[in-house]
């Protein structure tokens, strides 16, 4: 990891087998479903991806995403493509939980530039930290009701109901 990458961590506990919540996640078409800022995601290739986001002032921006590992049902390892002082990376880790059908899925995101980076997403209103967390609750929500309910740290109106 780069010096001046901040680490950022979150997990949930989900009611659902490992292989059902890793096949899920794995799928990049589903993350708009539940990830608050990600408007679109087509499938390139095996690897790679192209996400369309939501940005500050309804701006849309889109940029492509690539797949460095993966272990089925453990692991799956991915990163921005593009400006290698802005890149941005992500491991989603997928345990077992401690009962039977449960799946513990933690996030670490290494996002870029450090102090500086992280107050200039604060002025624009982002949080990175606690936009992960809101992410994989709703992952958790989707997984376990087939609904979000969680619009916190989400583009405005995508989850049906005024974002906070």
């Amino acid at each position: 990891m780069a010096a001046k990458e901040k680490m950022i961590e979150a997990s949930v506990m989900i009611g659902k087998p490992r292989e059902e919540v890793f096949g899920f996640y794995r799928d990049f078409r589903n993350l708009p479903r539940f990830l608050g800022d990600v408007m679109a995601v087509e499938q390139v290739d095996p690897t790679d991806s192209r996400w369309t986001i939501q940005g500050p002032l309804g701006v849309r921006l889109a940029w492509t995403v690539r797949v460095t590992e993966e272990r089925t049902n453990e692991l799956i390892r991915y990163e921005t493509v593009g400006l290698p002082l802005l890149t941005t990376r992500w491991e989603i880790y997928f345990a077992p939980g401690s009962q039977a059908g449960e799946t513990e899925v933690r996030e670490v995101m290494k996002a870029p530039l450090g102090g500086p980076g992280r107050a200039m997403l604060a002025v624009i209103g982002k949080f990175p930290d606690k936009e992960v967390a809101a992410n994989l609750n709703r992952l958790k929500q989707l997984m376990e009701t087939g609904r979000v309910t969680d619009t916190s740290y989400a583009v405005a109106g995508k989850f049906g109901r005024r974002a906070h």
